[in-house]
């Protein structure tokens, strides 16, 4: 038994990892877009093209928010080029795909939400 519980915590840390920055993308793109879409609303403008048109531009700033702050991701991503350390680019890598999914499932649930997909 201990092989299975042992396999069970490294899918639950790599869950864990992976998880993590794909819904704080997700999340930073839903709420910068609908919460952004309100100004809009109190000024009497259209909130589904201001949803459209943040959910596009908020993408990257979500991918940076999700990878804890870009110095960090590059600094490994360096030793791991440079310095041979292959599983820590991968896990980097990893990361950061992660998030990039996860801005973009924001921007794609949001473009279906408002009927302007892109």
């Amino acid at each position: 038994m201990e092989p299975a519980e042992g396999g069970a915590n490294v899918l639950l840390r790599v869950a864990k990892e992976l998880l993590l920055p794909f819904c704080t993308a997700f999340g930073v793109v839903l709420g910068g877009s609908l919460l952004g879409s309100l100004a809009i609303v109190l000024t009497r403008g259209s909130p589904l093209a201001a949803i459209a048109d943040l959910s596009g531009k908020i993408r990257l700033w979500a991918i940076a928010v999700a990878i804890g702050g870009t110095f960090d991701t590059l600094t490994a991503l360096e030793s791991g080029l440079f310095g041979g350390q292959v599983f820590l680019l991968l896990r980097q890598g990893a990361v950061v795909a992660a998030a990039l999914f996860g801005a973009h499932a924001g921007y794609w649930l949001l473009a279906s939400l408002v009927n302007l997909r892109g």
